[in-house]
């Protein structure tokens, strides 16, 4: 021991106490980490004992070496239960074990699982057999170099159930959107196009894109309502949505290219969670295309009636009307082109062009003329019809003036002719900057339009004639006031009687007096010829009957006394159904000399005549005239009486429900007198094309059915094609088939039938309704007769129907007739040439 009692180590040893000490130390870190370890483990063990997930592992074979108390309740096998056993036979279904087992195989090869670290849906089976879908989180660690998988699993039957109809209702909602005739798109709340029904992609010819508020007015080609504005991206409706605003009954329109315009009136409202977040947007577009154009179509109407009515003469009417047409229109240019026959060309006589369009290139200040032929309006003119051209460039032989139109932006042209009778008298151009297909509303407008302009011309010449007319009246009347000769007219009555029409004043010179207008002529003169010349006058009297000119040369005793010499001839003409007789009768002993003057006179006189039968035309001409003039006034009162009934206040007013019924019938019968002037005044407003008149008569029939108080039988088979106007034969049929329902009383039939033979098409309309008297049927096709059937059960009507309906099936090249029907009430047959087969 040493001076401080230490001990001292033998040589070759440790000290036991030092040597302890860091043994001691290194065992109780073991203890300690192994204790931390029991520690972990328990706590790992809770919260698997606890977790809600089924925790599972298995060994590189796929055998169970863990399973908690979740997966006891998931699966419905107890931890003794699974623990040894494979997976394959305790969770997944016998069809996709095999899978499961190659699955396995390729872990052990490779020493890896490509499923490690990822979510897996798949379907699992518990112990009763039942398969339901879990999603699982696969973790696989290697012990010794051989893996171990680790799985939690987790039951997703609520949330594939409920994604499952999630997508039914997406579906039903997508149906459901696609059922509707208006237009519906959406956002979502990034503001990205996401929603299209069928009806919005049809509207743009294209579907729904992944695209921003700032992309939708250019790719969908929206314009403002006037058609030619693009809308700015912050005027569209569902971006003014998406930015919070509510939008309603903005008008819009659509510009695909290659397709017609379209307009729209559009509604858009934000879509909001009930704590304010925005989820999106939601538009609905609603084609008021028809409305719109019916609008504009009336608006032109209007204001070619307008034009027309503060016109002064037939070239200050077309002018007006070709401007107001292309104003209202929106075409670009407008024109008036005259026809010049003595010239044989056809002159500009006016050129409107759209305030801010630069067209001066192409219209020009110069006076402008083509020939017959040449250029749009000599094409009209050559052809008397309505053309439209899309292709500026190589329908029309105008190669001057067209390729300066469409470097301009002129896109389309229309040329209309204005008809006075059989000729064309002049033509109306415009011009268009929109590509657009042929229109008929357009065209049935502008052939309405050229009428009403044709009818004003001849009007104006009317009115001329008139004047010229009374004015050789006068100049007649003065020169026979002149002449002594007694100028005369009379008629010949069935009876042998002679009726005295008109006598000159000249009778006095000739007879020693005035003629008497009472008695019979023929005897008032043979009381008058002197005995020795009755003979002849007998002769003369006897030829003027059979219709022969005559004359003859007697002495008269006047009713003065004196014997004159006369010379009288005469002239017959048959007008009406009456024989007339025109004659001069001269006192030849004073006035021979003045024979070629008498000659000269009678010419003048069966001018008058002409003339005044000319006027009798005329006065039916004028009936279609007035017909149209009031067409106009009664639109407006029936629009503002439309307008008066829409207000509260005005509601349900018998008067203004009177005005309403009233304006509406005077518009058919108006409809009607126009009808009748166009088909009897010139050439006829036809549109022939090829058409099924088996599906017509289906059509009408089964329209009829929904209101009829009668029973309509069918009895139509499969037709072959007529050649017809589609929108005509239609009134034909409703005509005929309305006429047949209000004749026939409540209970009665209505048999339509058609058939077809080598060269025609028959149908037949049959009514067991009151009838007609048989002596009126001749009559029933003329204008305003009303069968005495009709009058007595007091049915309302115009008369002008059937004599409608029978110009249109003339105009077709076909007939129309009736008879009693079988059964009582009757039979109309209308028969059609069907179309030739090389047409």
């Amino acid at each position: 021991m040493g001076r401080d009692n230490k001990p001292v180590a033998a040589p070759g040893r440790t000290d036991g106490p030092a040597r302890a000490d860091p043994y001691a130390r290194e065992m109780a870190a073991l203890r300690a980490e192994r204790d931390e370890a029991l520690r972990a483990a328990g706590r790992l063990r809770a919260v698997l004992d606890n977790a809600h997930d089924a925790f599972v592992s298995m060994n590189a074979d796929g055998v169970i070496i863990a399973w908690n108390p979740a997966a006891e309740q998931l699966f419905g096998w107890t931890a003794a239960e699974a623990v040894g056993h494979p997976a394959t036979e305790l969770m997944i279904p016998p069809p996709m074990r095999e899978a499961h087992e190659r699955g396995l195989e390729r872990a052990r090869r490779s020493r890896t699982s490509h499923f490690a670290g990822r979510r897996l849906e798949f379907t699992v089976v518990d112990r009763s057999g039942r398969e339901f879908p879990v999603e699982m989180t696969l973790q696989t660690q290697y012990e010794r170099g051989k893996p171990v998988h680790h799985a939690f699993l987790h039951d997703i039957t609520a949330r594939t159930t409920a994604g499952v109809e999630l997508k039914r209702e997406r579906a039903y909602l997508q149906a459901l959107l696609n059922s509707l005739d208006t237009g519906v798109a959406a956002c979502d709340s990034d503001g990205t196009l996401a929603q299209f029904n069928s009806a919005m992609r049809e509207i743009h010819g294209l579907g729904h894109q992944p695209i921003g508020p700032e992309s939708w007015a250019g790719t969908y080609h929206l314009f403002r309502a006037d058609g030619r504005t693009p809308m700015d991206p912050e005027e569209v409706p569902l971006a003014r949505a998406f930015a919070g605003e509510i939008v309603s009954h903005e008008e819009m329109t659509v510009m695909a290219p290659g397709r017609p315009p379209r307009w729209f009136l559009t509604n858009a409202r934000p879509i909001d969670s009930p704590d304010g977040h925005r989820l999106g947007a939601v538009v609905a577009m609603h084609d008021i295309t028809d409305a719109h154009r019916a609008e504009v179509l009336h608006r032109c109407r209007y204001a070619v009636a307008r034009a027309l009515s503060e016109a002064t003469s037939a070239r200050d009417a077309a002018i007006a009307a070709a401007a107001a047409i292309a104003a209202e229109l929106d075409w670009a240019c407008g024109e008036y082109w005259e026809v010049d026959e003595e010239r044989h060309r056809i002159d500009r006589v006016s050129s409107w062009v759209r305030p801010g369009a630069d067209l001066a290139d192409f219209t020009g200040d110069a006076p402008l003329a083509f020939g017959i032929g040449q250029g749009l309006p000599g094409a009209v003119w050559a052809t008397g019809a309505d053309i439209w051209s899309s292709d500026l460039l190589h329908d029309l032989p105008e190669a001057g003036r067209l390729p300066i139109a469409y470097r301009l932006g002129l896109r389309a042209t229309i040329g209309m002719p204005v008809h006075s009778g059989a000729r064309v008298t002049g033509v109306l151009a415009f011009f268009t900057d929109i590509d657009g297909a042929r229109d008929d509303d357009i065209l049935a407008m502008l052939r309405d339009v050229a009428a009403q302009i044709g009818r004003f011309v001849e009007r104006r010449r009317t009115e001329d004639l008139t004047l010229a007319l009374a004015a050789a009246r006068r100049d007649f009347n003065r020169v026979i006031e002149q002449v002594n000769d007694c100028f005369w007219t009379v008629e010949m009555m069935p009876d042998g009687s002679v009726r005295s029409v008109y006598s000159s004043p000249g009778a006095t010179g000739v007879f020693g007096g005035a003629l008497p207008t009472d008695a019979d002529m023929a005897d008032t003169l043979a009381e008058r010829i002197h005995p020795d010349d009755r003979v002849a006058f007998l002769a003369y009297h006897e030829r003027i009957g059979t219709g022969e000119p005559a004359e003859f040369e007697c002495r008269i005793i006047g009713y003065d006394g004196r014997t004159r010499w006369v010379w009288t001839r005469g002239v017959t003409r048959h007008e009406d159904g009456h024989l007339y007789v025109d004659g001069i009768s001269t006192n030849v002993t004073e006035r021979r000399e003045l024979a070629d003057q008498r000659e000269l006179l009678l010419a003048k006189e069966q001018e008058q005549v002409r003339r005044l039968r000319e006027l009798d035309r005329m006065k039916d001409e004028l009936v279609a005239v007035v017909s149209h003039e009031m067409r106009n006034p009664i639109a407006i009162i029936a629009a503002r009486t439309e307008s008066l009934l829409d207000e509260p206040e005005f509601a349900g007013r018998t008067e203004l429900v009177s005005i309403e019924r009233t304006s509406a019938r005077l518009m058919r019968l108006v409809e009607d007198l126009l009808d009748l002037a166009r088909f009897e005044s010139g050439p006829t407003v036809l549109d022939p094309r090829p058409l099924r008149l088996d599906r017509l008569l289906r059509q009408a029939v089964e329209e009829h059915r929904l209101s009829a108080p009668v029973d309509l039988v069918t009895e139509v088979d499969s037709l072959p094609m007529v050649a017809g106007d589609s929108a005509r034969l239609r009134q034909v049929l409703d005509n005929l088939l309305s006429n047949a329902i209000k004749y026939t009383p409540l209970g009665g039939t209505v048999t339509v039938g058609a058939r077809e033979d080598a060269d025609t098409v028959t149908v037949t309309i049959t009514d067991t309704g009151i009838g007609i008297p048989p002596e009126q049927y001749p009559k029933l096709f003329t204008r305003f007769f009303r069968a005495s059937t009709a009058i007595d059960h007091k049915i309302k009507g115009t008369g002008l129907g059937l004599a409608v309906t029978k110009a249109i099936v003339e105009a077709h090249g076909g007939t129309i007739a009736a008879e009693p029907g079988p059964a009582g009430g009757t039979r109309f047959t209308v028969t059609l040439p069907r179309q030739d087969p090389a047409a």
